[in-house]
């Protein structure tokens, strides 16, 4: 939370040391209560280090940097009020008969004017709120850390290293995949032509990449007519899912107008034919939503297949599958091995003596779940000394009870990433789970945020150095491949759940019924992200200090369209799909910025 008030922080400090907006508050009458504002902010951000380091174990210190960033904004939208009404006024003498020789010789941000009613509240209000929040600092014995030295982003060399460990290399399933094999390419008879194959196990224990793997061996290519693999996650939503399976089928994006014809496509694609399709992360526990999705399916060939993948078991049982094998954790050996060949890049941990009984402990912490061997593995990677792997085997964070249940490993390797790099990754919130998403847009979208910089001499574009953010992040198990699809890119639903958690107040995905008690909070949120239907719009109406709505169409097919929200505070506003769009409007809007 300290690291991601960095942001809003520094975009202040930098405002209000501008001799524009020192003119500007000079001539407003309100000078005394901004260099108030700098100065009081000056010291806070002295404590964000001891904040960062307490926040963990400390909710009253979490809520009061929750505080503190919400301050941050409203200061930002006081500034940008005092511009506007600065150009208003302006304008407005520009259209006017000016007749004095002295105001002709003077631009009209410069004569003084007088803040209104509305304005003083605020003003009063931010210099309340920022005097309660210096009080309870000194409650909290929040204190200056000095000697720490505040980076820019930390980009490790990865040039000879691999994000994913080869087929033959997967480690501690070698059982599972020769069982799932058996059953994939067995031909036993099924009255509906198509048996399923379920993949049930917890989370981050490597359903989706046991599925990954037998999918693409070359006896299941071989064996199968047809291949499609589509993610499902929370929402069961039959057309999108049928309608992704087509294209899946097809490579064509056929755009239809309604389930049936859509079905009937689908069905002429599979008739005769032996396929296998893959469910990745099925939530849905309704049968008779799973018994028109599969309608289509019946006319395929004999030994066709439904990989499934899965957390819940009830949709299973209704369709007589009762004896179900889960995905266990990982055996202590296999996990050892795991974590050594992503920290280490070797199978062990022998030919590391001084190391050997930190990481045998952290393994230990991990109960064989391969996400978070893979995460903490890949965290350790870029420490080499024994301090760093004492420091994460005695982390507090291990011991942590949240209600959120939040993996602490994967806690702890977000922990240690820097500030930018937190922040670029917390605002991938907003995606939905199970959500593809494209490198060049997403970065396009920080961009649009203004949440790149140029750092140190290097001479880099502000893209590239998101390509290097992006990199990083994905390295250390943050982005994933999208299965089956090379040039895309997916959060595992653990990575989506730390998202959220890290996000806090500020980013709020709009995926569900919007209920009454959201819509009475939705004046906080700064960031959000629209998923499903245009009806809950209305929720809007609270959303005063929004600063980012993005939207992505309800069917596959949808794009191109605009949306209007009267919101003086909004930025980038677009449905997903036109990024570069949104970066190109920001630039504009950043250039057009007025002047002092």
């Amino acid at each position: 939370m300290a690291e991601l008030l960095l942001s809003p922080l520094e975009m202040v400090f930098e405002r209000l040391a501008s001799a524009g907006i020192e003119k500007l508050a000079r001539y407003a009458g309100i000078l005394s209560e901004v260099k108030n504002w700098e100065v009081s902010l000056s010291m806070i951000k002295d404590l964000l280090d001891d904040a960062s380091e307490k926040e963990i174990t400390d909710k009253f210190v979490k809520g009061w940097l929750t505080r503190l960033q919400h301050l941050a904004y409203d200061i930002d939208d006081v500034l940008d009020d005092l511009a506007t009404q600065a150009m208003h006024r302006e304008l407005a003498g520009e259209t006017g008969a000016i007749t004095s020789k002295v105001r002709k010789l003077l631009p009209t941000c410069c004569t003084s004017f007088s803040v209104g009613i509305r304005m003083h509240d605020k003003l009063n209000s931010i210099t309340t709120e920022l005097q309660a929040i210096e009080k309870d600092r000194v409650a909290r014995s929040l204190n200056k850390i000095t000697g720490k030295v505040i980076k820019g982003p930390i980009i490790k060399n990865r040039q000879h290293e691999t994000r994913f460990l080869g087929a033959s290399n997967i480690i501690g399933r070698q059982g599972e995949k020769k069982a799932f094999l058996y059953k994939l390419l067995g031909d036993e008879t099924c009255s509906q032509n198509f048996n399923i194959v379920p993949i049930v196990g917890m989370g981050g224990i490597g359903k989706t990449t046991l599925a990954r793997l037998l999918y693409n061996e070359t006896q299941v290519k071989d064996h199968f007519e047809i291949r499609a693999w589509v993610c499902v996650s929370d929402e069961f939503d039959i057309f999108k899912i049928s309608n992704s399976i087509f294209q899946e089928v097809t490579k064509g994006h056929k755009v239809f107008v309604n389930l049936n014809s859509l079905q009937e496509d689908l069905q002429k694609e599979l008739m005769g034919k032996r396929f296998l399709l893959v469910l990745d992360d099925v939530w849905s526990e309704t049968r008779r939503d799973w018994d028109t999705l599969v309608s289509p399916f019946h006319v395929g060939a004999p030994g066709s297949k439904i990989m499934m993948t899965t957390r819940k078991e009830k949709l299973l049982k209704s369709l007589d599958y009762n004896n179900l094998n889960h995905l266990e954790s990982l055996p202590y050996d296999d996990s050892l091995s795991l974590f050594s060949q992503h920290a280490l890049g070797e199978s062990n941990l022998d030919s590391h003596p001084m190391l050997k009984p930190y990481g045998e402990g952290i393994v230990k912490k991990c109960d064989g779940l391969p996400l978070a061997l893979e995460a903490i593995g890949r965290l350790l990677k870029t420490k080499p000394s024994e301090e760093d792997w004492k420091v994460v085997l005695d982390s507090e964070i291990w011991m942590l009870k949240d209600e959120k249940e939040i993996v602490p490993a994967l806690r702890l390797s977000y922990n240690d990433l820097d500030a930018c790099l937190k922040k670029l990754f917390a605002y991938c919130s907003l995606f939905p789970k199970d959500y593809i998403f494209d490198k060049e847009e997403l970065i396009l979208l920080w961009m649009a945020e203004g949440f790149l910089h140029q750092t140190g001499a290097k001479k880099s574009t502000i893209e590239h150095v998101g390509h290097e953010c992006f990199e990083e992040l994905l390295s250390r198990s943050f982005f994933q491949q999208a299965p089956n699809k090379e040039s895309a890119f997916v959060m595992h639903d653990l990575m989506n759940d730390l998202a959220t958690y890290v996000a806090g107040d500020f980013f709020w995905r709009m995926e569900n019924e919007v209920e009454t008690d959201v819509r009475m909070d939705i004046e906080k949120y700064r960031h959000i992200y629209e998923y499903v239907g245009y009806k809950k719009f209305k929720a809007f109406e609270g959303a005063k200090n929004l600063r980012t709505f993005l939207a992505m169409p309800v069917r596959v097919n949808e794009t191109g369209y605009e949306f209007f929200i009267s919101n003086k505070t909004l930025g980038p506003i677009d449905a997903v799909g036109n990024a570069e769009r949104i970066d190109k409007r920001q630039t504009r809007k950043d250039n057009e910025n007025y002047e002092t």
